[in-house]
């Protein structure tokens, strides 16, 4: 993938992950655009960053995909690079009767419906482009099911899988599929989980790990895994009932703080 010169559309840019990415590829010469669904948020990013251009729209929603698309290929007809970035991540309960049925699948909507549909509607456009990439922005949980985010977990494996049948459907076109698996990266997304939950996982800083990110693209890397999320990948192959009870910890702790 060749690193400047794109017109580079990221979902969930306002923060994290997705602001990084956005701040790295604008400094090595291209033009970005970034979503999210806090107009606040894009404000404060288009005041510190005057040059990513910000568009409002929800992941998870089809009537904000359909018209984020109408929007952006008016606006920027160049666009050749999508990055599905945006996603949440919550501690559940699922003995948890009271959460409703639209509540409990936010996480799909956002983290795994929305990059399916984002692909469906921008491909087309895509494959119009001499050089076009897809970028999927997953988990090293992708590997092993992080048992007390239990809907989070199935959405990035879910992710995964799609990510490697669409590099398949798409190998005879223009344009490359690539997975960037983050290990716990110090950003919002933890916010919601204590200390002990996330005992053992050593947190990488964001700025390193788009860095190595970036750096994968540049090399037709086409599945990256950052830090911890490659030794995932070995330890879910290798000694999958030890990795499996590891994960079951938190659970404990959650079930006992409910009862």
């Amino acid at each position: 993938m060749k690193l400047t010169d794109n017109t580079i559309l990221i979902t969930g840019g306002s923060n994290g992950i997705g602001l990084e990415l956005a701040k790295q590829f604008l400094n090595l010469g291209n033009t970005v655009i970034i979503t999210g669904r806090n107009q606040l948020r894009l404000d404060e990013v288009k005041k510190k960053y005057p040059a990513i251009q910000i568009f409002q729209s929800d992941a998870g929603k089809v009537e904000d995909i359909k018209s984020l698309y109408d929007n952006v290929i008016k606006q920027f007809p160049g666009l050749n690079v999508i990055i599905n970035n945006a996603g949440i991540m919550r501690k559940m309960n699922l003995h948890d009767t009271s959460m409703d049925l639209d509540n409990i699948n936010q996480e799909i909507a956002i983290n795994l419906s929305g990059p399916v549909r984002l692909v469906n509607q921008f491909l087309p456009h895509l494959k119009t482009k001499k050089f076009a990439a897809i970028i999927n922005v997953s988990s090293g949980i992708a590997f092993v099911p992080f048992a007390i985010s239990p809907v989070y977990s199935a959405t990035k494996a879910g992710l995964h899988f799609y990510t490697q049948t669409l590099r398949i459907q798409l190998k005879n076109t223009n344009v490359a599929v690539f997975e960037l698996m983050p290990p716990l990266t110090t950003t919002d997304l933890q916010n919601a989980f204590s200390p002990e939950d996330m005992k053992g996982v050593v947190s990488m800083e964001v700025d390193k790990m788009v860095q190595i990110a970036i750096k994968g693209f540049g090399n037709n890397t086409l599945e990256i895994r950052p830090g911890q999320s490659n030794s995932l990948r070995i330890i879910s192959r290798i000694a999958p009932k030890f990795i499996l009870n590891q994960m079951s910890k938190p659970v404990d702790r959650l079930l006992a703080e409910t009862k």
